[in-house]
């Protein structure tokens, strides 16, 4: 082979590489894990919104059965002194019957409160038990594609390597100023450095080339530089 001929090989072996890296960089196993790493997320953000939400109202509750068990203190204690006989004076008395009877009133709106703050509660309950299965499920399906993925990477990483390989043993026999000038072309050009003359087509950019620059093409020595016209690549002729 020729030092074009040689190139071309070695092209073969960078077109394959790069297109292992494509794959890598598409995985399927990774777009369904990262679909699922947002469902995740969404999922987190909606449990930590119940969860905050029932919290809330756990406080509230908390508070109201303090206030009623306060209440209830201070109805035993007046009715203490009301049923005691510590005191017989009709003033006092009926002043402490009106604070019973307020009291009362009192126990019975925040008793009626508790009773809402717990209808609320309820259904969060349920709520909350559902989004934590439904997490707890997320995370064993993340957990098998995580698997999945690092498996994928693996094997293609294989190929890769093994084609990096051949692209390096294929690259020794490519004199070094024609490699400088094929990676500089091929930095530029969508990854094609080098290309094959073929029908009087230039294999990268499918044009043809000029029935002149095809004639002086074909006077050249097989290892004679041509760049295409018109995407000044290499060209094995």
């Amino acid at each position: 082979m020729n030092p074009l001929e040689l190139l071309l090989e070695v092209q073969k072996h960078d077109t394959h590489a790069d297109q292992i890296r494509h794959r890598q960089a598409n995985l399927p196993e990774r777009a369904a894990l990262d679909a699922r790493e947002a469902e995740r997320t969404k999922a987190e953000r909606e449990h930590r919104a119940t969860s905050d939400r029932r919290d809330e109202l756990l406080v509230e509750q908390d508070r109201l059965e303090g206030e009623i068990a306060k209440a209830k203190e201070r109805i035993a204690a007046v009715d203490g002194k009301l049923y005691g006989g510590a005191t017989s004076n009709p003033r006092e008395l009926q002043a402490l019957q009106d604070e019973v009877a307020s009291l009362g009133r009192r126990v019975s709106l925040l008793e009626d409160s508790e009773i809402e703050v717990m209808e609320q509660l309820e259904p969060l309950d349920k709520v909350s038990e559902t989004q934590q299965a439904a997490l707890d499920e997320l995370a064993t399906v993340i957990d098998r594609l995580g698997v999945e993925l690092t498996a994928a990477e693996a094997e293609l990483g294989v190929d890769l390597e093994s084609v990096e390989k051949q692209r390096a043993e294929a690259a020794e026999a490519v004199p070094s100023n024609l490699l400088d000038e094929y990676e500089h072309i091929r930095s530029r050009s969508g990854g094609i450095g080098v290309a094959a003359l073929i029908g009087g087509q230039c294999g990268g950019c499918h044009l043809k080339l000029p029935a002149m620059e095809l004639d002086r093409i074909k006077k050249l020595p097989p290892d004679g530089i041509v760049h295409c016209d018109e995407c000044g690549r290499l060209l094995v002729h």
